[in-house]
């Protein structure tokens, strides 16, 4: 089992969603973040006054996998979420050894 996680822009988080139902996965956990990469932050302007700010608001996407499943769905992830600018995001994949459904005490791949 693999476990990817997406960074990306909180506006592409209703086209990664279609995207991954379309391609029969839709189990995912959403978590709003703030983090910092190559654009480093943004300038707000208000009444005149400037502020940097250092973090931009990001959405993290959780999903767990089958192996045989991961390229695909990676590739569905990141073209869902491509703008083509600075701050795309960045996607995370991780080893699962073991999974385990807590109502039912099912585990391995049965527990997706």
């Amino acid at each position: 089992m693999k476990r990817i996680e997406a960074i990306i822009r909180p506006a592409k988080i209703p086209e990664v969603c279609a995207a991954l139902e379309a391609e029969g996965h839709p189990g995912v956990t959403i978590s709003a973040v703030e983090g910092r990469g190559n654009e480093k932050g943004w300038v707000n302007q208000v009444r005149g006054f400037v502020y940097r700010m250092n973090t931009t608001a990001r959405a993290r996407l959780e999903t767990v996998v089958r192996d045989d499943d991961a390229d695909r769905i990676v590739k569905a992830i990141r073209d869902a979420a491509l703008t083509g600018e600075v701050g795309d995001g960045k996607i995370f994949i991780h080893q699962i050894t073991e999974a385990i459904r807590i109502r039912t005490n099912e585990s391995g791949m049965a527990a997706l």
